[in-house]
């Protein structure tokens, strides 16, 4: 039954990938990668904005450039976080643009500035001048609210994978939570890659 469930799960978190799908423009690695995280992330959250700006970075030289991990971004915004879906709406009208990461940094970055705001939109549409985006596209996706059924279906599919806080991450049928260090994440991610590429008996 758990088996089973674990792979209702992934399949819940992978059909986006399907071609012509936005979430193909927040994936980073090698299709043929060998082990596959989903990031379950808030872009308001503090302890993701810590993860994304100390953490990844490293991860993403030594797991996601080798080949050895594919790495895909999951949008949970938080209840208690009032400008978590507007943050998710920009990186996702981004993303329409293949503009998802450089956008997904600025946010984080740029957090302890938009988070506490009011009306984060005027601040947040500068982006568009950051990331070299399109802006009259890129507004009319932020107007419209094109990607807000698609952040639903995300956070939707990060509470059937077991997750409850951010950041999380979905490691191949498991759970981790919180932004652990390179200590935790490295031994993790080697032991998983050894198994999938371990010569088969």
């Amino acid at each position: 039954m758990r088996l089973l469930l674990s792979l209702l799960i992934v399949a819940a978190l992978a059909a986006p990938l399907r071609a012509q799908d936005p979430m193909a423009a927040r994936t980073k690695g090698s299709l043929t990668a060998p082990v596959t995280v989903y990031e379950m992330s808030d872009f308001q959250c503090p302890y993701c904005a810590r993860f994304a700006l100390d953490i990844f970075p490293t991860l993403e030289v030594e797991f996601i450039q080798t080949g050895k991990v594919r790495w895909i971004f999951v949008n949970f915004p938080l209840p208690m976080h009032d400008n978590a879906v507007s943050a998710a709406q920009v990186a996702m009208c981004a993303a329409q643009q293949g503009k998802f990461w450089p956008v997904h940094d600025l946010l984080f970055r740029n957090q302890k500035v938009w988070a506490p705001l009011e009306a984060p939109g005027e601040y947040l549409l500068t982006f568009a001048d950051s990331a070299s985006l399109k802006s009259g596209a890129f507004k009319d996706c932020l107007t419209t609210g094109a990607t807000r059924a698609e952040i639903e279906s995300d956070a939707q599919a990060a509470v059937r994978s077991g997750a409850a806080s951010t950041p999380s991450f979905y490691i191949e049928g498991g759970i981790m939570a919180g932004a652990q260090p390179l200590e935790i994440f490295r031994p993790i991610l080697d032991s998983i890659y050894a198994v999938k590429t371990a010569p088969a008996k």
